[in-house]
């Protein structure tokens, strides 16, 4: 059971996919910290969301955020544990920059 405190990663209905530290939860509204979107992403291995939860990302081939200090995110449909090997690789995936 994910608790408050945990790095997930969640997917919303009309704000995409985001990762960070869980904070409140609230129905189908989550508090993120240190909170990144995940423009694009790339699994390490396999090809669904679940893969990058578990295996986490490639960076070259994923656009991913700045870090916000915290972000509400409205309308979310899945909430994932993210083990720590993955938390690393998004957490240091580099920021995306508009080409």
């Amino acid at each position: 059971m994910m608790k408050t405190g945990d790095y997930v990663v969640v997917r919303s209905t009309d704000a995409g996919v985001h990762a960070g530290v869980l904070g409140t939860r609230d129905g189908s509204t989550v508090e993120l910290h240190d909170a990144r979107r995940l423009w694009r992403w790339q699994a390490e291995r396999s090809i669904s969301l679940s893969a990058v939860a578990v295996h986490g990302i490639r960076p070259a081939q994923s656009r991913i955020a700045p870090q916000v200090s915290s972000q509400i995110v409205l309308g979310v449909s899945e909430i994932l544990a993210t083990t720590a090997s993955a938390e690393s690789t998004i957490r240091s995936a580099p920021e995306a920059v508009q080409s």
